[in-house]
């Protein structure tokens, strides 16, 4: 896990045409979430890390911005398809707010 002092090395952005966000580390990609954007709901679909990557929190950090980020547009819904999404949740209990309703 990375250190508060390295912290603005990390890029996280949100490539809309891809419907993904990707968390990168000096040009180097290091994790990603899929989702679908209804205009309603974000369905966060797929976190992946990459192999030699895994184990650092990366898959925490990319969901923990998404969901930031949604959270601060403020018109959105999330639905948690992904497994690793659900169990973020479960983890977070005070962003459960954000889920949609079903």
């Amino acid at each position: 896990m990375s250190s508060p002092a390295d912290a603005a090395d990390f890029v996280f952005l949100d490539d809309r045409d891809a419907e993904r966000w990707t968390l990168t580390r000096d040009g180097e990609l290091l994790s990603v979430l899929d989702y679908r954007d209804d205009g309603a709901t974000v369905a966060m679909t797929r976190a992946y890390t990459i192999p030699r990557h895994r184990g650092h929190g990366y898959a925490a950090r990319v969901v923990a911005g998404a969901v930031a980020e949604i959270e601060a547009r403020g018109d959105r819904r999330i639905d948690p398809v992904c497994w690793y999404v659900a169990d973020w949740f479960d983890a977070h209990p005070d962003r459960r707010h954000l889920l949609r309703h079903r």
